[in-house]
């Protein structure tokens, strides 16, 4: 009986796999299908189209309906997205070296030596030797042991380290770190106490906030940098953001956000009125002297390097170039192995990378002058496509990748006549993270969902309550810094 109920499972998950198989075909398919009567409708009514500015505006709408469909994984799209631009515009006749106009297409491939590229990398790799030598774990160990036994109070220690945490290491990772860590003390208290639930749904919601006060945080992040010292230099804005003006920018609102969210969670649960047990503390395990070498190892290298990236402006070392410090040392003293290196999400710097390949055709193809040329005849109130194109942000990142919205949507705004591209990049990178209303929105929430101890109309609250101060607080922060002169 039981080997029959085995095989039946096996039969209908194998099922189930061609179905998903068959129906990731048919998108992908009418993926291609609907970007080809996009392009043959927007060029059949401008005449004025070049061949490689209709080849790169096929490939936006191409990009932009598989990674909304999921016909294909996110970071396989920006393989694609570089694939597509080297064959289709390296085969144009008109594209000579020398001429004007001319795409050198080994730019698109040069994207993976983009600075924020190797910035990103740094960050990866101090999140993988945190976790590895066991940082993490002490972080949480650290916060239980401060917060005490008041409801209120374990509740901001969470949130408030795991939004800490975010910032250095991937929101993906700091969520399932403390999730597993407060497992056995919610299965004490049990899945409905108002403690468990706030916990569940505060942590992954903190640690997409948290993702914000960096640029290694958040990927959006570092494509809204990327995008905005680029637009500067070519339009000559004055604007340079690097490290600390980042944080500048993003440490705030996250700050005010997880703190409002707190709050809200606080009210709900009503967590003031509640008197629990006393918490069994963590028990913090004996290092070797080998593991306490390797985390202080860690610890000084994570120290300079952070102090190094947020001084910047001062020593003038790029913020690229510091990163090199834990890629280079961490392997030379055994503490990241090239196992563990495997381990690093390549996936997103795939994804990025195409994403910043994409941007770089549109400008380079003249694509984005070709639309501004066509609306400056109508003028624009900058502060009304601020506020839709932050809540758009949100809504979409909601149903798609966060990092896909951003590469979509900053471009996009950097073509409106009338607009700071810069400002504009800033709003859509900060509200790219404050996507929080389902399961799926971001990793974090999935991993709280999987536990099985959440529903997912439990995401409800936090993705309303942030996805509409969230895009608020970024737009009147930086409206704010503009007018006292920071930028």
């Amino acid at each position: 009986m039981a080997d029959s109920r085995r095989a039946a499972e096996r039969l209908v998950n194998r099922m189930q796999r061609i179905v998903d198989a068959q129906q990731r075909i048919i998108y992908f398919l009418l993926s291609i299908i609907g970007a080809f009567m996009v392009t043959f409708y927007i060029t059949t009514l401008e005449d004025e189209f070049s061949l490689i500015q209709q080849y790169v505006f096929f490939i936006l709408i191409f990009a932009v309906a598989l990674w909304v469909t999921e016909a294909i994984p996110p970071f396989a799209v920006g393989i694609l997205i570089v694939g597509l631009l080297i064959f289709l515009i390296g085969q144009v006749e008109t594209n000579v070296p020398g001429d004007v106009g001319y795409i050198d297409v080994t730019k698109f491939v040069g994207t993976w030596s983009n600075s924020v590229i190797w910035l990103m990398l740094g960050g990866f790799f101090l999140a993988l030797a945190l976790r590895k030598t066991g940082l993490d774990k002490d972080l949480f160990h650290l916060t239980m042991s401060k917060v005490g036994n008041k409801p209120t109070h374990i509740l901001m220690g969470m949130m408030g380290a795991t939004a800490m945490a975010s910032m250095v290491m991937s929101n993906t990772a700091t969520t399932a770190m403390m999730i597993a860590s407060i497992v056995p003390f919610i299965n004490k208290l049990g899945k409905d106490h108002g403690l468990s639930k706030s916990l569940l749904v505060g942590i992954p919601s903190a640690a997409a906030i948290g993702g914000m006060g960096t640029i290694i945080g958040s990927p959006p992040n570092a494509i809204a940098v990327e995008a905005i010292n680029s637009i500067s230099k070519s339009q000559n804005l004055g604007i340079s953001i690097g490290f600390l003006e980042w944080m500048i920018l993003g440490v705030p609102v996250a700050v005010i956000l997880v703190f409002f969210f707190w709050w809200i969670l606080n009210n709900k649960f009503k967590l003031n009125t509640m008197d629990i047990q006393e918490v069994e503390k963590p028990k913090v395990e004996i290092s070797t002297l080998e593991e306490k070498f390797q985390k202080r190892m860690v610890l000084s290298i994570l120290v300079i390097t952070v102090l190094l990236w947020l001084t910047g402006r001062w020593h003038g070392i790029p913020s690229a170039a510091v990163s090199g410090i834990p890629i280079i040392i961490f392997p030379m003293i055994g503490i990241i192995s090239g196992e563990n290196v495997r381990e690093i999400p390549w996936d997103t710097l795939m994804l990025v990378a195409g994403g910043l390949s994409l941007g770089l055709a549109i400008q380079e193809s003249g694509l984005a002058e070709f639309f501004v040329a066509k609306l400056s005849n109508f003028t624009f109130n900058e502060y009304i496509f601020m506020v839709l194109f932050s809540l758009a942000t949100v809504l979409f990142s909601n149903i798609m990748s966060n990092t896909a919205t951003a590469t979509i949507l900053i471009p996009v705004a950097s073509i409106l006549p009338g607009v700071n591209p810069a400002y504009m990049a800033m709003i859509i990178g900060l509200s790219a993270s404050c996507a929080l209303f389902l399961p799926v929105s971001t990793p974090p929430n999935a991993i709280a969902f999987s536990t099985g101890l959440l529903k997912q109309s439990d995401f409800r609250l936090g993705g309303i309550t942030v996805g509409l101060l969230g895009p608020i607080l970024a737009i009147l922060w930086v409206v704010l810094l503009y007018l006292i002169g920071y930028f």
